[in-house]
C-alpha cells in the first residue's frame, strides 16, 4: 500500500521533469538549422522573428515555402490584422527574411481575452503557390508577443482555411480539457463524499497558480546539472501544496461545521464567503495584472501542417492525462477508493462496516485540492497567471461535473472534454468572447433532456 504514492509522486515528478527538459531543448533544436546554413553560405533559415522588447503586444509570424528543404522564406506578401469587429488594426509586409511584424494599439492589459485575425492578402503572393491557410484566429491570452507562420505549398487533405483553423483550435481544446478534467475531478470527489458544492474551489485552483508564480519568482534559478528546473519544482509545489491546503481548509472550516450538523445550503454559502475572501488575499499577494512564468515566457511551435503545437503544450497534456489515469486507477482499484465509494454511497453504512468515514473524507480533501492545485500551475503555465484564473474557469468546472453526472468521476472528466472542446471549437462562428455562453446553453439542452447527467446512473464516486 505504501508503494502506490511513491509510484504516483515518482510519475509525477518524471512527466514534469520531460515537460523542462524538451522545453529546454527547443531552443537549442530550432537554432541548429540556423547556424549551420550560416556556416555553409546557405539561405537563412525561415524562423519567426524575436519577441519585442516593448510594453506593447505584436503579432511576430512568417511566410515560408515549404516545397523547398530547407524552407525558403516568401517575400513582399501582405498581411492585415483585425480585431473582434472586424476593424483593421495593423498591416505588415513580409521581409526578405520571410517574417513580419504587427503592433497591437493600446496597452497590453486592454488586450487580454480579445482576439484578432490575421489575413494574408492572397493575391500578394507569387504566382503558382498554393497557401494552406489565409486568415488564423489568436487569442491574447497573455501579456507578452504571440506567433503565427503561413506554410506555403500544395494543399493536402483537410487544409482549407476553416479545417485548419478547426484543427487548431481543437489542439487548444484538448489542452484545456485536461486541465478542466483534473480540476473538476477534484470539485466531484469532493461533493461526492461530502454533498458540498464549494463555490471556493475556484480559489483552490488558483492557489495552485500563486505557488507556482512563487516559485518562479524566487532569486535566481533553480538547475539540476546545469538544467533549469525551475518549473519542475513550481508544479510540484502547487501539487503538494494544494493538497495540504485543502487539509486546512477541512480541518479548519468544513469538519467543525460537519460536527456542528451545519446543513448544506448553509455550508454552500460560507463556501462563497470564502471564495470572496480569498480571492481578495490573492489579489494583494500576486496583483491585479496579468503575469507569465519566466522560464515559458517564448516557446518556438512546431509546424504540424497547418496546426501549430508548442513542446509546451503537448507536455501539459500528457502530464495532465497521466495524472487523471493514475486518479481514477486509484479509486477504482485500491482500498482507500473502494472506500472513498463506500463512504459517498452510505455514509453511515460505512461507518458501521468500520470505514473511518472522517479519515476517508480527510483525503479526499487533499487529493480533490492537490489536482485543483495542480490544475492551476499548468493553467497558469499555458494561458499565464491572474488572481482570477480559477474563479473564470469556476462556472466551467461545475458545468462539467453536471453535464457528466454530479459526483461521478467519469462524467466530470467526460463533461469536461466536451465543455473545453465545445467552447474553442464554438469561435468558429461565434465570437470569442460567447464561447462560454454557447457551453452553458449546451449544459441546459443537455440536462433538459437528461436531468441526471450524461453518466448519472453511474455510482457517485467511481
Amino acid at each position: 500500500m505504501h508503494a502506490r504514492p511513491i509510484r504516483l509522486a515518482a510519475l509525477l515528478a518524471l512527466l514534469v521533469t520531460a515537460l523542462v527538459l524538451t522545453g529546454g531543448t527547443v531552443s537549442a533544436a530550432t537554432a541548429s538549422p540556423a547556424t549551420q546554413a550560416a556556416a555553409s553560405g546557405a539561405a537563412a533559415e525561415c524562423a519567426l522573428p524575436k519577441p519585442t522588447d516593448d510594453d506593447t503586444i505584436s503579432i511576430l509570424g512568417r511566410i515560408c515555402d515549404r516545397r523547398e528543404d530547407p524552407q525558403v522564406p516568401v517575400e513582399g506578401v501582405d498581411v492585415t490584422v483585425e480585431d473582434d469587429a472586424g476593424k483593421v488594426v495593423g498591416e505588415a509586409t513580409s521581409g526578405a527574411d520571410g517574417t513580419f511584424v504587427v503592433d497591437l494599439p493600446g496597452a497590453a492589459v486592454s488586450l487580454l481575452g480579445k482576439t484578432f485575425t490575421v489575413k494574408i492578402n492572397e493575391d500578394s503572393l507569387p504566382e503558382d503557390t498554393e497557401p494552406e491557410v489565409l486568415t488564423r484566429k489568436l487569442p491574447i491570452n497573455l501579456d507578452n508577443d504571440v506567433s503565427v507562420t503561413f506554410p506555403i505549398g500544395a494543399a493536402g487533405p483537410g487544409g482549407t482555411g476553416f479545417a485548419a483553423q478547426a484543427l487548431q483550435l481543437a489542439v487548444g481544446g484538448l489542452v484545456f480539457s485536461a486541465l478542466l478534467a483534473m480540476a473538476a475531478l477534484g470539485l466531484s470527489m469532493v461533493f461526492g463524499t461530502t454533498g458540498l458544492t464549494n463555490f471556493a474551489h475556484g480559489e483552490l485552483i488558483t492557489f495552485g497558480a500563486l505557488v507556482a508564480l512563487a516559485i518562479d519568482r524566487l532569486p535566481g534559478t533553480i538547475s539540476i546539472g546545469g538544467v533549469e528546473v525551475t518549473v519542475i519544482i513550481g508544479v510540484i509545489a502547487a501539487f503538494v501544496l494544494g493538497g495540504a491546503f485543502g487539509w486546512l481548509n477541512d480541518a479548519a472550516l468544513w469538519r467543525p461545521l460537519r460536527r456542528r450538523g451545519t446543513g448544506l445550503i448553509a455550508m454552500m454559502i460560507v463556501s462563497i464567503g470564502l471564495s470572496l475572501f480569498l480571492r481578495s488575499v490573492y489579489q494583494y499577494i500576486g496583483g491585479a495584472q496579468s503575469q507569465n512564468y519566466s522560464q515559458y515566457a517564448a516557446v518556438t511551435p512546431w509546424e504540424i501542417g497547418p496546426v501549430l503545437l508548442t513542446p509546451k503544450e503537448l507536455l501539459v497534456f500528457l502530464l495532465a492525462m497521466g495524472v487523471l489515469v493514475v486518479t481514477t486507477s486509484l479509486l477504482q482499484f485500491t482500498r482507500i477508493g473502494k472506500a472513498t465509494r463506500a463512504v459517498a454511497d452510505n455514509p453511515a453504512l460505512s461507518s458501521a462496516t468500520g470505514i473511518n468515514v472522517e479519515r476517508v473524507i480527510s483525503l479526499v480533501w487533499i487529493g480533490g485540492t492537490a489536482l485543483a492545485g495542480l490544475s492551476g500551475a499548468l493553467l497558469g503555465l499555458t494561458q499565464g497567471f491572474d488572481y482570477q484564473i480559477g474563479f473564470k474557469i469556476l462556472l466551467l468546472v461545475f458545468a462539467a461535473v453536471v453535464l457528466g453526472g454530479l459526483g461521478t468521476i467519469w462524467g466530470a472528466i467526460v463533461g469536461a472534454f466536451i465543455i473545453g472542446l465545445f467552447t474553442e471549437l464554438s469561435t468558429l462562428f461565434v465570437p470569442a468572447e460567447f464561447k462560454f455562453v454557447g457551453a452553458l446553453l449546451l449544459l441546459i439542452v443537455v440536462l433538459l433532456i437528461r436531468p441526471q447527467g450524461l453518466l448519472g446512473r453511474a455510482q457517485r464516486v467511481g
